[in-house]
Order: structure tokens, then sequence, then C-alpha cells
């Protein structure tokens, strides 16, 4: 049996993720094994092995290193990512951010340095799926 090429990263995501749920705060580092959701707030440093899926609602204040990530809240400071960023149209990320390859939606607003580590130029879309 082959296995389907899937683009979205979203549609990657397989494991049984870790979720912070809206209206959460949490303050301190956060280590996950897996998948990481937040809809809520963490102030603090974060590693994730998984991909980090931040939504609309979601905060995060600190340092962040995930396998990869889709992003539509809000970062304030560092961004690490060793495979694919994609950046949705709601999202802020007051950060540096380095990462293997990025897509930013029209709409995002990246405040800080960018670095793609694959060499490839940053990938610019635009979002017609509905943020969740």
């Amino acid at each position: 049996m082959t296995e389907t090429l899937k683009r979205r990263l979203i549609d990657q995501i397989g494991d049984s993720p870790t979720f912070v749920a809206e209206g959460s705060r949490l303050t301190g580092d956060l280590e996950s094994a897996g998948p990481l959701v937040l809809c809520g707030a963490i102030r603090g440093d974060g590693r994730v092995a998984g991909a980090l899926r931040m939504a609309v609602t979601a905060q995060w204040e600190g340092e962040i290193h995930a396998r990869a990530a889709i992003v539509a809240g809000k970062i304030t400071g560092r961004l690490v990512v060793e495979e694919k960023l994609e950046v949705g149209a709601t999202a802020v990320l007051r950060a540096d951010i380095v990462a293997r390859s990025i897509a930013v939606a029209r709409g995002a607003v990246i405040d800080g340095t960018v670095t793609v580590t694959s060499g490839e130029p940053v990938v610019q879309f635009v979002e017609k799926r509905a943020a969740r």
C-alpha cells in the first residue's frame, strides 16, 4: 500500500497531541514528547518534539523549539522550527524565527529576523480555509 503525500502540516498530525485549552494560562517551561495544540497562553520556554499548532486565541511568550509548526496566534520571543513553519493570516510574531522552510499567509505580522535554513525563499500564500 502506498502512502498518500500530505501537503499541509495539519494533515500530517497523527500522534495524540497535548492540549492547552482556551482560557488556560501556564507559567514555566514546557516539554512535549509529541504534538502540542495551544489555544490558551504560555509564558516560558518550550520544546515540542512533534508539531506545534497554535490557534488564533493562542499566545506564547518565550523561546520555542518545535519539529514543525502552524501558527495562527501570537508569539513573543524566539521560534526555532526544524522543518516547516506555516504562519497563518491572523498570526502576530514579534520574534526571531529560524526554520527549514516557511510559508506566510497574506495578513500575517512578523516583527523580527527570519532565517530559512534550507536556502529556499519564503513562500507567500492566501489562506482559503477558515480559521478554527
